[in-house]
């Protein structure tokens, strides 16, 4: 529909360099390239988990990429050159577009050092490390681990219900997610499928048109819950926002950056809508205890056994610690993605506070308008302004109609405010 919409010759040009961009990260399967075969499993149970998963750099060589590397990085020189030619220097959109040519590029630097050291420096920068503070003289992500940790161990077994029993297997998960996003998208000009797959490490994972789950798993009602709000509502709904945009079509597709913003936008769904959950949170916490530990020098075998300890499953705690060391060595310095889910949640809390006490929550929907990052909201808002960028169609109801959510972030700026330790005196014959 947005291809026969007449543009103006200067949203012609920056719908020109959008779908180049578009295309030329097509190829890039970041996931793809660094994952591990199921007889690396085979092997590491096989030796009773005492012996190392045999990856070295050698074995990422054996998955061969579909395009050329030097080329690739050349091509995003080239579209970050022509951005600048026909955009200028300071065009907002047009640095939008070359933020993205330099992230994609580190993608493509990142894949390139499959197995070195340096790929887990690059993983750093782009998605950051589990010692990152969030601003000067404040915890980091892993003192934010810590604290919800503890917090955790106080509740344990206190809040389950008959909506945590894992009754739905994969396939009925399928079936009833299908109808719960026909449901949401009922005005989306394609349909958004659900299907199975063998080929992903987490439960469930949104693609460019469809919700993927994984085979073999069984599901509760909460479950199915988190996967309709977080894949469904906000990775979905984010895709078919960016899909929609007649000029700006990179919107649909996401940088590192906009990974820690679109990770961290579905976890504060989660929670806005009531979707989330104690156990939910453990997992999202016990990553980020996995990456400093492997940041710190632990091993493969270190962190499995860490997640054992926890409580999952041997195949579970296996495919948890892949996740933290997929793309580096199993004696190496880990992949730092698992830390947007807990990053990009702390960030955009502190934005929405921020646009409520500012008065400017309009700009909050705008969140849900592609793959966004917070640090293009600002523009992103000038843009729709301008009618270069339009808004999004699909947003969850908490987003949709503001009222409730900025007055609870009206009593979340006062709250802030006070100590929860000279609280808990006051409150030590209340509780």
């Amino acid at each position: 529909m947005k291809d026969h919409i007449v543009l103006t010759p200067y949203q012609q040009i920056i719908r020109d360099l959008s779908e180049r961009l578009v295309k030329a990260q097509q190829p890039i399967r970041l996931l793809d390239a660094i994952k591990w075969d199921s007889a690396t499993q085979e092997y590491f149970f096989k030796h009773k988990f005492k012996k190392l998963p045999p990856i070295d750099q050698a074995y990422y060589q054996q998955n061969p990429l579909s395009y050329d590397i030097t080329k690739k990085n050349e091509e995003f020189y080239d579209i970050e050159r022509d951005i600048r030619h026909h955009l200028g220097q300071f065009s907002p959109v047009g640095n939008m577009m070359q933020r993205m040519c330099r992230e994609y590029r580190e993608v493509v630097r990142m894949i390139a050092a499959r197995g070195k050291p340096e790929f887990s420096k690059i993983s750093q920068e782009l998605f950051g490390s589990s010692e990152d503070a969030f601003f000067i003289g404040n915890p980091s992500l892993k003192d934010l681990a810590e604290m919800i940790s503890a917090a955790l161990v106080n509740l344990k077994d206190h809040t389950l219900t008959e909506n945590d029993k894992k009754i739905y297997t994969s396939e009925q998960a399928v079936v009833n997610l299908q109808a719960r996003m026909a449901k949401y998208f009922h005005t989306a000009t394609r349909n958004v499928k659900v299907k199975i797959s063998d080929g992903i490490i987490a439960d469930a994972a949104a693609g460019a048109d469809s919700i993927k789950i994984r085979s073999g798993m069984m599901f509760s009602e909460r479950d199915l819950r988190v996967l309709e709000v977080h894949e469904g509502w906000v990775h979905m709904g984010t895709t078919l926002n960016g899909m929609a945009q007649p000029i700006c079509t990179f919107l649909s597709k996401g940088t590192p950056s906009a990974s820690i913003t679109q990770e961290g936008l579905a976890i504060i769904t989660e929670i806005f809508t009531f979707a989330s959950y104690p156990g939910r949170l453990r997992r999202l916490t016990n990553r980020i205890t996995a990456i400093h530990m492997a940041e710190k020098g632990a091993s493969f075998i270190d962190v499995f056994k860490f997640f054992l300890e926890q409580g999952m499953n041997e195949e579970v705690a296996y495919n948890n610690t892949t996740r933290v060391y997929r793309g580096s060595t199993p004696d190496g310095s880990p992949f730092t993605k698992d830390l947007c889910y807990s990053k990009g949640f702390v960030l955009i809390y502190n934005y929405i506070r921020l646009a409520v006490q500012r008065g400017v929550p309009s700009r909050i929907p705008l969140l849900f308008t592609g793959k966004t990052t917070l640090e293009d909201l600002r523009t992103i808002s000038d843009l729709v302004e301008e009618g270069i960028i339009v808004p999004p169609k699909f947003l969850p109801p908490q987003f949709r109609d503001l009222a409730a959510l900025t007055a609870w972030m009206c009593y979340s700026l006062f709250l802030n405010r006070l100590n929860l330790e000279k609280i808990a005196v006051d409150y030590k014959d209340v509780l």
